[in-house]
């Protein structure tokens, strides 16, 4: 059984991976047996927890880059093949909100910051899908593959103040069943995509909306953790699971999926 969720011998590349998320995501894919490449614009961190998981036996490689930038993502492909010769998953995990685009209660609905809005919609929507476009079609030179998103509980109800990032995570949903499809459309069972949608996780993104500077929770962060069956908010290991299952074999019948991993807080009416 264990060896149905064994990444051993593939090679996944993970956006964001010096996020807090990416953390976790590049320490389960290395504790799984893969060679991960953490890719991120952040180099000191992306070298240190590439270095903390080689220090350890397992396999990481640096990969710096903008996921908003097709030369750049172009440019780390190329590394990483040259280094590894063969590209098996891809977890898109960079995202996030901005100031800017935060839709404060007191202000004008119809002035909008436009700016900010598109910058939060280029780098969750077309975060994803560029590198989808660079690294999934290496993936499909392989031959077998999972690409897994990264949704939003903004994407099933409405959450005040994050707009932009409200939309772009919608569209990852759209878009992760859409790609599924077209995917097996031409390759069969082979590659696959699907999407995580997190809860409420504390991230460097939502810290200042959630937490107090001494730690404690906001009034919008006591909101959250009191609609969450749970009563708490979740840790980034908890994700671990989900994506070690949906890049393995054994989430081999498994594609355009949404898998939430919430403490309950979609099923929760609140009542």
């Amino acid at each position: 059984m264990n060896d149905m969720f064994s990444l051993k011998g593939k090679v996944i590349v993970v956006t964001g991976g010096t996020g807090v998320l990416g953390h976790a995501f590049v320490n389960a894919i290395a504790d799984a047996g893969g060679t991960v490449a953490i890719l991120g614009r952040n180099e000191a961190v992306a070298t240190e927890r590439a270095n903390a998981i080689n220090s350890k036996g397992g396999k990481a490689i640096v990969l710096i880059a903008d996921v908003t930038k097709l030369e750049d993502l172009e440019k780390a492909c190329k590394q990483l093949l040259d280094q590894t010769g063969h590209i098996d998953g891809l977890v898109n995990a960079a995202g996030g909100n901005m100031p800017g685009a935060v839709v404060a209660p007191e202000a004008d609905i119809f002035n909008l910051n436009m700016e900010a809005l598109k910058q939060v919609m280029d780098l969750n929507l077309f975060g994803t899908l560029l590198p989808t476009q660079v690294f999934g079609r290496e993936i499909a030179k392989t031959g077998n593959g999972s690409i897994i998103n990264i949704s939003s509980m903004a994407t099933k109800q409405a959450i005040t103040k994050v707009l932009g990032y409200s939309m772009a995570k919608a569209a990852i949903d759209i878009y992760t069943k859409w790609f599924a499809v077209e995917l097996a459309n031409r390759f069969g069972d082979k590659i696959r995509m699907n999407a995580i949608m997190p809860g409420f996780f504390l991230t460097e993104q939502n810290r200042t909306l959630v937490t107090n500077p001494d730690g404690s929770l906001t009034a919008r962060g006591n909101l959250i953790v009191n609609g969450t069956p749970f009563k708490r908010l979740g840790r980034a290991e908890e994700l671990q699971g989900a994506l070690v299952w949906l890049l393995s074999d054994a989430a081999s019948f498994v594609s355009g999926t949404v898998v939430e991993v919430d403490g309950g807080f979609a099923a929760f009416s609140g009542v």
